[in-house]
């Protein structure tokens, strides 16, 4: 008897990904789905869908929460410091305008597109669009293992 491999295996629907892996995925500028694709065309551009596994990223509308969540986290980590040095060094208004807002504006355009994509994946894992997620789930196959293996 000759052995034959298995040319079709049974697939099962893969599980929305958890919470935080769908923040770090979408962090890192991956797919919150497949974890391969890439979420931005250029440096905030949303792209209409994953290049691997075709989720339908475009429908999920981040609008105004990056921005404020960007800002509330750069913030809170800087302004504790602006009040220390004004209160240690009382320097003059031109040397606090000189300093923070540089760096103010550095740290929230690095970190406003790790947060932009946390929150797609985390809007992705909400379900904001129950018929992208389920779209995205009853597309991708998983192999079954066979037990006689």
């Amino acid at each position: 008897m000759r052995w034959e491999p298995v040319r079709a295996l049974p697939v099962v629907n893969a599980a929305v990904p958890s919470f935080g892996t769908v923040l770090a995925r979408g962090a890192r500028n991956r797919c919150p789905h497949c974890g391969e694709g890439r979420i931005f065309d250029g440096y905030l551009k949303v792209l209409s869908e994953c290049s691997v596994c075709h989720t339908p990223l475009g429908e999920l509308r981040a609008d105004d929460a990056p921005p404020y969540f960007t800002i509330f986290l750069v913030g809170h980590l800087l302004v504790p410091f602006v009040f220390w040095i004004e209160k240690a060094y009382q320097p003059a208004m031109w040397l606090h305008m000189a300093v923070w807002l540089p760096l103010f504006t550095l740290l929230s355009m690095a970190a406003l597109r790790p947060i932009k994509g946390a929150t797609v994946g985390w809007m992705y894992r909400l379900g904001v669009n129950e018929e992208l997620v389920a779209a995205a789930v009853r597309e991708t196959p998983r192999p079954v293992p066979r037990p006689d293996a």
